[in-house]
């Protein structure tokens, strides 16, 4: 399969992100609109230039028709992939592969929610699943709070390894001013902070904000010739094991170990080949499960790895270096603002530069640990 994919021929030509934090007064939909106009400006186009939209919208099951009308289009093609925050990994791919096969010519991808500001809430109760319902969980927090709790009961866990991950994208939140949360964090604000579901406190929650984000993709031949060097796609792939958690054979495993092999594969890479990632951390145990099934550390070595400062400015491993879903933002889904921290690094505009970035990872999670999408970005020296 890997061979199938057409490596390096797409490209991001352009970003931007939008109203990340709290901003009240605009539309999901005007969030989104923003983010994608600036996308567009920052690859020298127009939306004229635009004949594809990808879009995944927390609050409007016909996005793809309300985006098109907003921004005034007539695209050829729309898609409106809903596998939660995993799905823009996703329409990247099938972003690359329509490009490569003429079908379109400029793809643009968004997302945008005022959640913040709209007053929603991190955790709901489950009630449309009649199997999980009776036992009053919590959507989504509780699913995760089972995997930390097995993976402790497996491997030795502690809650402090957990905070490990808060206090490292802490670390880098506090010096990228577009991040919401960057003030001072102890390891003991997370072990004394209250739970929510154990053994998952407040502190390993991410942030609930509003924000947009958006990416445009054309040919990497044509993206040469744009306004920002071009940030390839080496490799993209998704893999989904279940929907509800109940149904895992192994909640310490999951699909990232199939999506993250296959996107590093039609990259020609390995873990040990990247010095940058970005992860999908709605929880901090979701940074550790990627981090061992994405192949940074073994099974069961992810609380070790990430005490030992592996994953904080300074590391060993750059992880999450915008803040993350933890300390920058999460506007209901974080998958996009992954791509474009790893893109930004590859470009040299990231507010946390990292030296000598010629590939990095971006992992999205959509569910409950459901459906895992990765993809490999690169440089134009990559290719």
């Amino acid at each position: 399969m890997a061979d199938r994919f057409p490596r390096g021929r797409a490209a991001i030509a352009g970003l931007a992100t939008f109203g990340v934090g709290e901003t009240p007064g605009y539309s999901a939909m005007e969030l989104t609109a923003a983010a994608a106009t600036r996308a567009v400006a920052d690859a020298g186009l127009t939306l004229a230039d635009v004949d594809a939209l990808f879009i995944c919208q927390p609050d409007d099951f016909f996005a793809g028709l309300s985006f098109a009308e907003h921004l005034g289009l007539r695209p050829g093609y729309t898609d409106n992939n809903r596998t939660g925050g995993s799905a823009f990994m996703s329409h990247m791919a099938v972003a690359a592969l329509m490009l490569d096969a003429g079908y379109i010519d400029c793809a643009l991808i968004a997302y945008g929610s005022n959640q913040r500001s709209a007053g929603g809430k991190l955790a709901t109760r489950i009630t449309h699943n009649q199997w999980d319902a009776p036992y009053a969980p919590l959507f989504p927090i509780t699913s995760y709070a089972l995997a930390a709790a097995r993976h402790m009961h497996d491997y030795g866990t502690t809650r402090a390894q957990l905070a490990a991950v808060a206090l490292s994208a802490r670390g880098w939140a506090r010096t990228n001013e577009e991040a919401f949360a960057r003030g001072p964090l102890t390891l003991d604000d997370c072990l004394s902070a209250r739970i929510v579901s154990s053994p998952l406190s407040t502190r390993d929650c991410c942030l609930v904000t509003d924000g947009a984000a958006a990416i445009v993709m054309t040919r990497t031949d044509r993206a040469r010739d744009l306004a920002k060097p071009p940030v390839p796609l080496l490799g993209a792939a998704a893999a989904t094991w279940w929907n509800a958690i109940a149904q895992a054979q192994d909640v310490t495993v999951t699909a990232a170990k199939e999506s993250g092999a296959r996107a590093m594969a039609m990259a020609g890479i390995g873990a040990s080949d990247l010095k940058l990632v970005q992860l999908y951390d709605a929880f901090t145990i979701s940074t550790i499960l990627f981090l061992e099934d994405l192949g940074f550390c073994a099974k069961g070595e992810g609380g070790p790895f990430v005490e030992s400062g592996a994953i904080a400015p300074g590391g060993s491993l750059a992880v999450n270096t915008n803040g993350g879903g933890l300390s920058c933002c999460h506007p209901g889904m974080y998958g996009l603002f992954a791509i474009i921290e790893a893109a930004r690094q590859i470009r040299g505009e990231a507010a946390n530069p990292q030296p000598g970035i010629d590939v990095a990872l971006a992992h999205g999670n959509g569910g409950t640990l459901s459906s895992q999408a990765t993809v490999i970005l690169g440089s134009m020296a990559a290719l």
